[in-house]
């Protein structure tokens, strides 16, 4: 800060720590990220959540997450009970971070009575992080991105 000018960051000042605690924590209770769907599906046992894919026909066929449920979005209200348990929480899905369509998704199921969060990250994240996807012609992983996964065990946080 120079002056009586202050910078882009505190332009607008941070909130009391109680605030910020109570909008992270709610934060939480809302997201998922692509590293912690990951780890509670490979734990032996159930994960205790759903993983739901709510993109097109033709997006689940270039490549989902093993185990998925595909619902596309347009397609909740009519078909979500036939598919969910109301009973069991729901992870939802779409392309990426810049795609709103778990989002949507998230939305359509909670109005519906559903306990759901959304994964951040949705399906770029999935793969650029080196976890395995499938394919119409299989079972497939690339090689972790440096740039959004860890070269050597967690990232720490």
């Amino acid at each position: 800060m120079t002056g009586t000018t202050l910078n882009p960051v505190l332009r607008v000042a941070p909130v009391a720590p109680a605030e910020a605690a109570a909008h992270f924590r709610a934060s939480l209770a809302f997201h998922a990220d692509v590293s912690d769907v990951a780890a509670a599906l490979a734990a032996d046992g159930d994960p205790g959540f759903v993983v739901l894919d709510s993109r097109s026909t033709e997006s689940w066929d270039q490549g989902h997450i093993p185990g998925a449920v595909h619902l596309p979005t347009a397609l909740i209200p009519e078909q979500a009970a036939g598919l969910l348990d109301r009973t069991v929480p729901v992870v939802t899905y779409c392309w990426g971070p810049g795609c709103n369509g778990a989002t949507r998704a998230a939305l359509a199921l909670a109005e519906l009575g559903y306990q759901v969060k959304e994964m951040l990250g949705g399906f770029e994240y999935w793969v650029r992080e080196g976890f395995e996807f499938e394919t119409w012609q299989g079972r497939e992983r690339r090689a972790p991105d440096p740039l959004t996964a860890p070269v050597a065990g967690g990232c720490g946080c």
